[in-house]
């Protein structure tokens, strides 16, 4: 039964793509792209129907994950384990990071704006820098530890040969 409204589910979702489609192909991509208008009648509805399927998928595949993590202790306890190790490599790179400002060639400190071209203050500049090298740091933490695995698994595949 469950396959079956699965199926439902998807066939719907798909004769609705394939309805927007046919009217994106029936209009032309040329005029589409010209037109603001015509892009807001037929685009724009598609993209928000992307994004409700998104939305919705996500949320299915989260709580789906939360259900059966809870119905498998097992698995619960060696998902907390994994958390938990992310966090503590997480702490350990925002807390060697640094929050210096970097120089310019002339060795002045450079200036940092926001998104909105907004110039950061000496106290917003440090702290974004010590959260983008901490999230660098925690990448090369991650990176060393995938490249340490995919060794270690080659080395004991060589070994048990």
């Amino acid at each position: 039964m469950n396959n079956r409204i699965l199926n439902i589910i998807i066939l719907v979702i798909s004769v609705i793509g394939l309805f927007f489609m046919v009217r994106i192909m029936m209009e032309g991509s040329d005029v589409v792209k010209e037109s603001a208008e015509l892009q807001a009648s037929i685009v724009d509805p598609f993209i928000t129907f992307a994004n409700v399927v998104l939305i919705i998928t996500a949320v299915i595949t989260v709580i789906w994950s939360i259900i059966n993590l809870f119905k498998n202790p097992k698995t619960l306890k060696t998902t907390l384990i994994g958390v938990a190790v992310f966090v503590v490599l997480f702490l350990i790179a925002y807390f060697t990071a640094s929050d210096a400002i970097p120089l310019d060639v002339f060795g002045d400190p450079m200036v940092l704006k926001d998104m909105n071209s907004k110039v950061l203050s000496p106290e917003e500049a440090a702290s974004t820098m010590k959260n983008v090298t901490a999230l660098i740091n925690f990448t090369g933490i991650l990176g060393a530890i995938g490249i340490g695995l995919v060794g270690w698994g080659f080395i004991n595949s060589l070994v048990k040969k």
